[in-house]
């Protein structure tokens, strides 16, 4: 066989190969409604998705010394990741520090966050309660819980942010212009 003939058929065979997926339409099955629930965990910024539980700020400080002080420091600031505490009002300084309590904001986004996405390395492994107490101690560091504060699906969303209205957004992506039928 020529070297010209092997390039060929190698031509032919990687083609093919590259061709096989898009002919498997037979695999997987359609997600059950429990297993979609498993992963339903979203929360929108009205608490439209909040589970039911609670959790207090004291109770969320052993929790943040347990599974987040090493990657964000003792009280939220110092570590080696993200600082949650403080910058309060340096937002339109030329040295903003955006933190939970001077840049995210809605409070809910925090708790959806941390139930997600936290601690490092085990994400999900805090319980709902866990989760609840963890967002309020944040929010204390921030002054926006009371020390001994408590939040759940029903406070949680009322919690008006200081850069709540810090968003403003672009018209060219307002979702009613963008998803109108035409």
């Amino acid at each position: 066989m020529s070297s010209h003939d092997k390039l060929l058929l190698a031509g032919i065979l990687a083609a093919g190969l590259l061709a096989a997926p898009a002919l498997a339409f037979d695999f997987g099955r359609p997600a059950t409604p429990q297993e979609i629930k498993l992963w339903d965990i979203d929360v929108g910024p009205d608490g439209k998705g909040l589970p039911d539980g609670s959790g207090t700020a004291v109770q969320g400080k052993q929790i943040f010394a347990d599974n987040c002080a090493a990657c964000h420091g003792d009280n939220g600031q110092g570590g080696i990741k993200d600082r949650l505490a403080g910058g309060q009002g340096t937002l339109a300084s030329n040295m903003p520090i955006k933190t939970v309590g001077s840049f995210w904001p809605y409070a809910t986004t925090l708790f959806d966050y941390i139930h997600r996405a936290m601690p490092y390395p085990t994400p999900g492994s805090l319980s709902t309660d866990e989760t609840y107490a963890v967002t309020a101690y944040i929010l204390s560091l921030n002054g926006i819980v009371a020390a001994d504060g408590k939040v759940d699906k029903e406070s949680l969303p009322k919690i008006r942010m200081p850069n709540r209205d810090g968003f403003i957004p672009e018209p060219e992506f307002d979702p009613a212009r963008l998803f109108r039928k035409k």
